[in-house]
């Protein structure tokens, strides 16, 4: 077994297992903090469905970025829609035999790769042209978008510039699903390319992409507008409430 090999199966375990491990304490914290406010942007929905109704807008269609910012809103829909094909075509790698729908994903996913390099170029240049989204950008915020146009570019590089063996890395990638390592293919786009996604999958849990997993709990979005007709009152603020009034000293 090669050194390459062993070093790529060792990065990528490490890395699932930085991702994996850092988003479900993230998951928890984000689940255990309090919400002793009741603070849903208005207008909100009145009721348990409505919130759910509103959840999915938020999700699938960014419905508040819709009506905040049209140019922002158009890059961001177009660079998260095309990184859900690309992923679902990468889907191919890690199934076998490869399920249909992913077969039928194919064409569209390899073309939206370009869309999804432009949405992120979108996203980038408002961060240098526009005033007040360049004064609150941050190293980490360009490192990131640097990162995500990196991933797609050498994507697009090793299907349409520099071909790579793809038996070969799907058989690398299935090897490393069941831990039965198989050769990796030394094309220096491939292992530039795989190398930038385990960076990502390792920095996933500590940065500013967690608000894929965080829209879920926030309270803005996921509160009932119901302050008028109930009193909002957090779990740990009733055992507090209820121990006070049970005190010898209340």
């Amino acid at each position: 077994m090669s050194f390459l090999t062993v070093l790529f199966a060792c990065m990528f375990y490490a890395a699932a297992a930085m991702l994996v491990v850092g988003l479900i304490i993230k998951i928890r914290c984000y689940a255990r903090t309090p919400a002793p406010l009741k603070i849903p942007t208005t207008p909100a929905p009145t009721t348990f469905i409505g919130v759910r109704l509103r959840m999915l807008r938020e999700v699938t269609m960014f419905e508040s970025l819709f009506k905040s910012n049209k140019w922002i809103w158009l890059f961001g829909f177009m660079f998260h829609v095309s990184l859900l094909l690309v992923t679902l075509r990468h889907l191919r790698y890690f199934t076998e035999p490869v399920w249909f729908w992913v077969d039928m994903v194919q064409p569209f996913g390899i073309y939206a790769g370009f869309a999804m390099v432009a949405g992120l170029s979108g996203l980038w240049a408002r961060r240098f042209l526009v005033d007040r989204v360049r004064y609150i950008s941050t190293p980490s915020d360009h490192l990131m978008l640097a990162l995500l146009v990196a991933i797609g570019l050498t994507g697009l590089g090793m299907k349409f510039v520099a071909h790579t063996d793809i038996v070969a890395v799907k058989a690398f990638i299935l090897g490393l699903m069941v831990f039965d390592l198989q050769p990796m293919p030394a094309d220096p786009v491939l292992l530039v390319h795989l190398t930038l996604v385990a960076v990502l999958m390792a920095i996933f849990p500590i940065s500013k992409l967690l608000h894929a997993p965080g829209i879920f709990f926030s309270p803005t979005r996921n509160q009932i507008d119901d302050s008028r007709d109930r009193r909002h009152l957090s779990p740990w603020a009733a055992k507090l409430e209820s121990g006070a009034q049970t005190s010898p000293d209340a």
